[in-house]
């Protein structure tokens, strides 16, 4: 089966059910600051699961981007990859366990779908605990359905709970499907959860219960369902492949770089693993409007790059392997994601200009190894952790890299003192970011949701007075202050931030109504809807507009998943506190309310 025919008979299915199909969200959250990326098919989803309604209804299934940066440490395996697709269907409170678990089977099993040999299936349900009741639930529907008894397992919170991600909000238990990878001559007729060869390929996640601060778990009035089938792993698994590597997404990567996993080392071919998983997902980042940077998401995709330019240097590989493999990456994806040809110019132009910038960094890297050298008596044949160290952190070099060239140049380092130095690096980059990005359900405090309809308000302010040309590339919102990307060339002056803040601050005091309406696409362009430059919107979305009922002037009317104010009056006073280029042609405002 091709990664095409999986994602169309999984989108497929769940349209004969009666789901609405939505297109890929960009992989960085429009609305949502607690998170770096969209990491699972429900983030773009969240106002819905909390109440909102949504254009397509009360059940929705998707094939979504998603970056997990997590687990970077064990990419190379056989499992994890960084940039992968997630299979998601979703109930917003309308059906609940018996629906999602029948149809989790007929997709598995029946000859139409998936066709899986049901002897080949094992299931897992939550054990229960003082704060809710062993799921019986699930298990009696997957006995009724055919599955075997020796096939289920009870597992504890650790493995069958989902969420809060943060402190509080919307959880319970889940259901996860594994395939028996092994030899069918091996497979055993009792389902053990530690046995490799059982590889979980679907979770359905039933969400319940609300955690409150108390630490309670209270019953929600919107059950939910959120379920999540890795389109990469699930390729693997039934093509009978031992990797999710050796799919026909990743073998033509292999052949532009000119390796072949089965004439390599286990340690070449784990570097080869990261080469390609790191630039696949560089190239999908970098589409979605991210360049290289030492802040946030411009990090992790400079760091992605890095990593997979030393892993190229390591390997030897030939004068721009770089270049061919980005090729390669939207030749493979070009069909399904049609934005990867389209902004194939600037694709190139990010990731190639990045290595040669990384390519002074490695010499600047080299000369400081050299200095390091001869500063070392004869007879000392060791290079300190320390000093190995502030080779990564100043210039990029991993382990690998500076333990080649100590060898190289007959030296040891000491590895335990490199370890504890990178450990200590890492509880601070944990700390930090915990506090930047707590992860879980966007914030829809009220402070958030003024600021969402004030940043409706700004860009209208800004295609007034900057002229039609202006466009959204994105927006962050906290509770501090809400962050505006836009097209524009140059920096805008004193006169025009107050003209803008004029104009919003104007249709504040106004306190004009906000109407959300659910409209077909067609309607909502007619209308002039406006949302944000180059993303894809289903056939039916939601529309806000604010409208002057005396006049009847649209002052704004744009595509958005909400929450909003009823009414302008309520913002508070605005304010453009700073105003930044962060790439070429586009600009960065952060403003707030009081």
């Amino acid at each position: 089966m091709t990664s095409a025919e999986l994602r169309k008979k999984y989108l497929d299915f769940f349209k004969s059910k009666g789901h609405a199909i939505i297109p890929s969200a960009p992989l960085v959250p429009a609305n949502d600051p607690t998170v770096l990326f969209t990491t699972a098919g429900m983030h773009p989803l969240v106002p819905y699961l909390l109440g909102e309604q949504h254009p397509g209804g009360k059940r929705v299934t998707s094939a979504q981007k998603c970056i997990r940066t997590g687990d970077i440490e064990e990419v190379g395996d056989n499992v994890h990859l960084t940039f992968f697709e997630m299979l998601g269907n979703w109930s917003f409170g309308d059906y609940f366990k018996q629906e999602a678990i029948e149809w989790s089977w007929e997709f598995l099993t029946d000859k139409k779908w998936l066709g899986i040999n049901p002897d080949q299936l094992a299931f897992s349900v939550f054990e229960g605990d003082k704060d809710a009741p062993r799921d019986e639930e699930s298990a009696a529907i997957w006995k009724s359905l055919g599955a075997k008894p020796e096939r289920l397992a009870y597992l504890p919170k650790a493995d069958n709970w989902w969420g809060p991600a943060g402190e509080t909000g919307p959880c319970g238990p889940d259901t996860e499907m594994f395939y028996w990878t092994g030899s069918k001559d091996a497979m055993p007729e009792k389902f053990d959860p530690e046995d490799g060869a059982w590889v979980e390929i679907w979770n359905d996640v039933f969400m319940q219960y609300n955690k409150t601060a108390a630490g309670k778990f209270e019953t929600l009035k919107q059950r939910n369902v959120d379920t999540g089938m890795g389109l990469d792993r699930v390729l693997a698994v039934l093509n009978g492949h031992a990797s999710v590597y050796d799919t026909e997404l990743f073998t033509p990567m292999f052949e532009v770089v000119g390796k072949s996993q089965p004439l390599t080392s286990n340690d070449e071919i784990k570097k080869i693993r990261i080469v390609l998983d790191h630039v696949r997902a560089s190239v999908f980042i970098v589409a979605d409007g991210v360049e290289p940077s030492n802040k946030d998401r411009g990090y992790v995709l400079r760091r992605l790059l890095r990593r997979s330019l030393v892993h190229g240097r390591l390997l030897g590989l030939r004068p721009n392997w770089l270049k061919a493999l980005v090729g390669k990456v939207i030749e493979i994806y070009h069909e399904t994601y049609h934005e990867l040809v389209d902004d194939s110019e600037k694709i190139f132009g990010v990731i190639l200009e990045e290595e040669k910038k990384f390519g002074k960094t490695l010499e600047k890297g080299l000369r400081e190894f050299e200095k390091i050298m001869r500063s070392k008596s004869p007879d000392d044949t060791r290079i300190s952790g320390t000093d190995a160290f502030n080779l990564y952190q100043s210039y990029g070099f991993p382990w690998e890299l500076t333990s080649e060239l100590a060898e190289q140049s007959g030296q040891k380092i000491a590895r335990k003192e490199f370890e504890k130095e990178f450990k200590k690096h890492q509880e601070l980059s944990r700390t930090a970011s915990a506090g930047r990005f707590k992860g879980g359900l966007a914030d829809h405090t009220e402070k958030i949701v003024r600021l969402h309809t004030a940043t409706h308000l700004l860009n209208v302010g800004l295609r007034q007075v900057l002229g039609g040309e202006v466009w959204q590339k994105g927006s962050n919102i906290t509770e501090e202050r809400t962050r505006f990307d836009f097209t524009h060339p140059k920096k805008l002056t004193d006169e025009e931030k107050q003209k803008v803040e004029e104009l919003v601050n104007g249709w504040i005091g106004a306190d004009l109504p906000v109407k959300k309406e659910i409209l077909s696409l067609e309607d909502a362009r007619k209308l002039g809807a406006i949302g944000v430059f180059g993303e894809k919107y289903p056939d039916t979305v939601s529309v806000y507009s604010i409208v002057d009922p005396k006049t009847g002037d649209v002052i704004s009317r744009e595509f958005c998943g909400g929450p909003h104010v009823e009414r302008t009056g309520v913002i508070g006073r605005f304010k453009i506190i700073k105003e930044e280029a962060i790439s070429a042609g586009v600009r960065r405002i952060k403003a707030v309310v009081t």
